[in-house]
Formats: structure tokens, C-alpha cells, sequence
């Protein structure tokens, strides 16, 4: 007689904000695999529902509580996590069914209120989950969290108040998860945290035995061993602190990717004074060049705030002609919003909105003539591209060394059938716009 194994309860996932946000959600299901439970695409098949929010803008807020609202409409047995679960009354406020509410990264709470709202029938069947872990990103990239919370205090973020201070991971954890990783498929490393060029110093920088070796918890060390595991290595959320210097060799090495996710925020001093944020923007400028010197294809991406409290014409004129000397190769701008909690909506000089709306425009069309100078000077030149997506026509879309998935630009390529998602190939680069390229893949 056929054994009949019980059928295992079905979690629904909606996750919203960042990276870290969705490296959560990964391991939270993860877990749940593990324990026995099935996933579910849409919300009519799932037991239980879990919406990881982020709470970071009023604007994402607002989109947190919309999802929670569809998810109680649709479902009707909704477990709530992220950073918005540190606003628990609000959420109860408005959704009083909600089974319950979480903080961000409190895995084992998650999964203890999943146990609860949907128990798992007993069966040593059902426990199974892939090595790797289970994913929301394409097999070929994954994220890479290192730490937790941030020990900043800039005046426009609540995140310390919503993740805490800074928690390290141990850097042989880190490399033993990249590790699986790597082995499971992964192609590209993107390692992520609030400040990555802090990893490790609320652990004294301790060391960890790896592989028979000494790793020290610091940036440079977990940089270089994770180079070579034969992955792409993507560093997100570098503060130019002096030892970031010590990462270009291994850039120039080919150990790591020679990009730079770098949140300058702005370039006027008394801005960054108010923003509370490190004001030496020459010295910045004089490390970015000779950044350049040693890795001349190093990329640097950053975000700015326009129309900050307090923010002259003469400091956006500032910003900007620091944008025009230091040639950034990838830039994000946000218009300054405030947020509940944070210190910046009491400060002075609110700059209307209409200021912001222009500032914006401005910063937006030098940065994309910038960009379109930069492109243009590749066409012509070989680079490696990882693969995206193939389509059905014979073409495919990847990024090179300089572009991370969702935030940069693309490699569009012709004659490209042959490939595969994942692949990383030679491409020879035939054109260029204001954020892409264009190219065809040389046979190898």
C-alpha cells in the first residue's frame, strides 16, 4: 500500500523595500522550507501570508499598508514582519485581523507565528529545503547580508531606531554562506548591509579561523576571500572611510568587481553638516581620482537628496559643479521627504516643492549627459557581461562588471540565441545611450 503523505500547510511572500529587506524574506523562507512548508504564488492557495514591509519613506509606508490591506482582502490570515513592525500599533490600528506583527530581521518570531497560524502535520517527509537556501532572485546573483543595523545618526534616517546598531556577522559564516551559494549556481555576489565599510567593528575586528587560515572581520579580509570563490564580488553601501582605499588593489586584481556603491548624499559642507554627515568633499574628490589611478575601470554609483532642509541655490550649485568634477559613472537622486521620526523635519529652511522638482531635473538631465559620455567612450571596447535574460528572438540582456541588477544600467545583445541565463561572456560594444549599451557576444 502507497504511503500517503499529509499535505503541508502553504505560505504566500509579499516582500517590499531593499536588498536586506529581501535577503530577510529569503531566509525566512528559507526556514519555513525546512520546517516542511510549500509556497504559493498567489493568495487564494496559501494558508498564511507574510508581508515584509519597509518603513523607511511616508511613501513606502504607504505602499506597506496598501499591501497589507490587498493581503487581508484577498487572504484574510496575514502575519506582518519588517521594518514597519516596529509601528505595530499603527499597523493593529488599521488592520486589526492581522495575526501578527514582527520587527525587522526577527526570523525566529516569523517563523514561531507561522507555526501558529498554520501548523505543520507531523511527517519526517516533509522537511526539505535546497542547499543553497530558497531564493526571490534569479539562481545566477545572490545577496550577501553582512551585518545588521547602523551605528550612523544621520538626521534624515530612522533605520538605527528601525534594524539597531551595527551587528556583525562572523566572517567565516559569511564565507561558509557564499560558499553554498556559489556551489548552488550563484554567479554574482552582491554584499549588502547598512554600512558595509563598518562590517566587523563591533567585533574588534576579531579573527576566525577559515579554512585553516586566520580571517579577520574587517572589510578588506571578507573582500578578498570571497574574491576567490570565482564569483563576481559587488560591494553595496560603502562609506568612504581610509581603509576603503585598501579594496581598490584587489579591484585592479580582478578579485573583486571594480564598482563602488557609494551614498555621498550631497557635496555642500553646511548640507552635510545638517545631514550630519562627513563634510570632507575635496579630500573625497582627491581618493576617487586616485581610486582611478590604480583601477581605472572602477565605477561609482551614488544617491543624493535634493531640496534638503536649509538647502541655498548656492549649495546646489555647489553640488552640482562637485558632480561635474567627479564623473560619476551611476547616480540616484531623491527629492528630500520627511519621515516620521527623523530628526531633519525639525530643522529649518523647508525648500518648497516646486525648488525640489527643479533641482531634481537638473541633477538628473548632468548626471545622464555624464553617463552618456562615459558609455559612449566603451563602444569599441571588449567587456564581460552576465547574462540576464534571453529572449525568443535570438537576443539576451545582461550587466557588465559596472552595473548591479535593478539599480544601473543593461547590456542589450544581438545574436545572442546561443547563450544562457547565467552566463558570462565576451561582448564587443557596437553602441551606446544615456544609461545603456549595445553589443554582440564574441565566439569564444
Amino acid at each position: 500500500m502507497a504511503l500517503e503523505l499529509p499535505s503541508p500547510p502553504k505560505v504566500g511572500m509579499v516582500s517590499l523595500g531593499c536588498p536586506k529587506a529581501l535577503v530577510d524574506s529569503e531566509r525566512i523562507l528559507t526556514k519555513l522550507r525546512s520546517d516542511g512548508y510549500q509556497l504559493s504564488p498567489d493568495y487564494d492557495q496559501a494558508d498564511v501570508v507574510l508581508v515584509n514591509t519597509c518603513g523607511f519613506l511616508d511613501s513606502a509606508k504607504e505602499e506597506s499598508l496598501a499591501a497589507i490591506g490587498e493581503a487581508i482582502a484577498e487572504n484574510g490570515r496575514v502575519i506582518v514582519t519588517g521594518c514597519m513592525g516596529k509601528e505595530a500599533d499603527v499597523i493593529r490600528a488599521k488592520f486589526p485581523g492581522v495575526l501578527a506583527v514582527t520587527g525587522p530581521h526577527q526570523y525566529e518570531e516569523v517563523v514561531g507565528a507561522v507555526h501558529v497560524a498554520a501548523p505543520m502535520p507531523p511527517s519526517a517527509y516533509l522537511n526539505l529545503v535546497p542547499e543553497g537556501g530558497l531564493k526571490l532572485t534569479p539562481r545566477h546573483y545572490s545577496y550577501l547580508k553582512i551585518s545588521e543595523g547602523c551605528n550612523h545618526r544621520c538626521s534624515f534616517c530612522i533605520i538605527p531606531s528601525l534594524r539597531g546598531d551595527l551587528v556583525s556577522r562572523r566572517p567565516d559564516a559569511i564565507l561558509r554562506e557564499a560558499e553554498k551559494l556559489v556551489a548552488a549556481g550563484t554567479k554574482e555576489l552582491l554584499v549588502i548591509s547598512q554600512d558595509t565599510s563598518a562590517y566587523g567593528v563591533d567585533l574588534r575586528h576579531a579573527e576566525w579561523n577559515w579554512k585553516g587560515a586566520p580571517v579577520r572581520a574587517h572589510m578588506t579580509d571578507l573582500a578578498r576571500e570571497l574574491g576567490k570563490l570565482g564569483a563576481w564580488v559587488r560591494l553595496h553601501y560603502v562609506y568612504p572611510y581610509p581603509h576603503v582605499d585598501r579594496v581598490i588593489p584587489l579591484m585592479a586584481e580582478g578579485l573583486v568587481l571594480p564598482y563602488l556603491d557609494i551614498p555621498f548624499q550631497h557635496a555642500a559642507p553646511s548640507v552635510l553638516k545638517a545631514m550630519k554627515r562627513p563634510a570632507n568633499e575635496a579630500k573625497v574628490l582627491e581618493r576617487i581620482r586616485s581610486w582611478r589611478e590604480i583601477c581605472p575601470d572602477i565605477a561609482i554609483r551614488s544617491s543624493f537628496v535634493v531640496g534638503f532642509p536649509g538647502e541655498t541655490d548656492a549649495d546646489f550649485d555647489y553640488l552640482m559643479q562637485w558632480l561635474q568634477e567627479a564623473q560619476l559613472d551611476r547616480v540616484g537622486a531623491f527629492r528630500f521627504e520627511p519621515v516620521q521620526g527623523a530628526a531633519a523635519n525639525s530643522l529649518p529652511g523647508a525648500v518648497p516643492e516646486e525648488v525640489k522638482e527643479e533641482r531634481y531635473a537638473r541633477l538628473m538631465d548632468l548626471t545622464a549627459r555624464i553617463s552618456a559620455a562615459k558609455l559612449e567612450a566603451k563602444v569599441g571596447r571588449e567587456i564581460d557581461v552576465i547574462v540576464d535574460l534571453v529572449d525568443e528572438e535570438g537576443g539576451a540582456t545582461g550587466r557588465s562588471k559596472a552595473d548591479a541588477p535593478e539599480i544601473d544600467g543593461e547590456v542589450h545583445l544581438r545574436d545572442a540565441g546561443a547563450l544562457r541565463q547565467g552566463d558570462i561572456v565576451r561582448v564587443q560594444v557596437e553602441d551606446a545611450d544615456e544609461h545603456d549599451l549595445f553589443g554582440v557576444p564574441i565566439p569564444a
